[in-house]
């Protein structure tokens, strides 16, 4: 049986109200175009995971698909606040959601942990930190070897991983290059795995290039191409990142009259990405393209 589905149908077989979700991506490759989808299809009780909250998880927080968020410094990167968090948060608009704060380190730890089916991750971290007063899910224990104190925090194991990548073949052996942050951790801390991708390639393009194959596909559960998933997040050598948009979310989101006008414009009365890009119009698209800059050929080789 193919992997390859729609975010639609992908969403709706893998995500289930109450589950733990990562959307994963540092920066780069963040999976908008499902957040977008859980928000469409009503989501509700979810706990959302990943380092750096941005605006993906505004969004579904403001749609109400959100009953915590278990993160790692949480802001509109290089602007401000996130609104719709600190709403919800501080006020229970549109509903009170519970927070679980990490640090960068221990945050990718943790996933790094479920990645190995280990309990927990030591790290050196944490010691002099404030975070172990609030959240209690940050131990400490004395080193069996020197005695020494060290602080770990448990292992993350969602119910449901969203990656996305550059490539991949219709098994789902993903391809990822530029930034690399947490798309093999979660991909493999997870139960279930949504990969979506730019572009699906045949096999033979994979495997002349298995260096930059970082998710196998036997951890896949489904494949979705979709170009344009990440905006306003961006692909190394597809698309760059739309500051602007980061811009405009700042004003958007002072008021929840306006995060609702901007839901249902943008999310709830857009059928999919294609459409969704289809909006987003030829102007600003192209503003966004990157000019090219291959790297250079790797003769692998191989025995007859």
């Amino acid at each position: 049986m193919s992997k390859v589905t729609t975010m639609e149908e992908a969403i709706k077989r893998h995500v289930r109200d109450g589950d733990t979700v990562y959307i994963a991506g540092f920066t780069h490759l963040i999976n908008f175009s499902a957040g977008h989808e859980m928000i469409r299809q009503r989501k509700r009780n979810l706990v959302l995971c990943r380092p750096t909250p941005d605006l993906v998880f505004d969004q579904m927080i403001a749609a109400g698909c959100a009953r915590k968020v278990v993160f790692s410094w949480a802001g509109n990167p290089g602007v401000g606040s996130l609104r719709c968090f600190r709403r919800a948060v501080e006020h229970g608009i549109p509903n009170r959601i519970e927070i679980e704060e990490y640090t960068h380190f221990s945050m990718v730890a943790r996933i790094y942990a479920g990645a190995l089916n280990l309990p927990f991750m030591p790290l050196r971290t944490n010691i002099c930190s404030d975070l172990p007063k609030v959240n209690r899910n940050i131990k400490f224990i004395t080193c069996p070897f020197t005695g020494e104190k060290i602080s770990v925090v448990p292992a993350l194991k969602p119910d449901v991983s969203i990656v996305h990548a550059q490539r991949s073949d219709e098994n789902g052996n993903a391809q990822i290059w530029g930034i690399i942050g947490d798309q093999r951790e979660a991909a493999f801390a997870a139960e279930k795995v949504i990969l979506s991708v730019e572009e699906i390639v045949e096999e033979n393009v994979i495997r002349r290039d298995p260096n930059r194959t970082l998710i196998p596909d036997f951890i896949v559960d489904s494949v979705v191409e979709e170009p344009w998933a990440a905006h306003p997040s961006y692909v190394q050598g597809y698309y760059d990142r739309d500051n602007d948009f980061y811009l405009e979310w700042d004003k958007i989101s002072r008021e929840p009259e306006l995060v609702e006008k901007y839901l249902e414009e943008w999310v709830y009365s857009v059928e999919n990405r294609k459409e969704y890009v289809e909006k987003l119009g030829a102007g600003r698209v192209l503003k966004l393209l990157p000019k090219r800059f291959y790297s250079l050929p790797v003769d692998y080789g191989f025995y007859r």
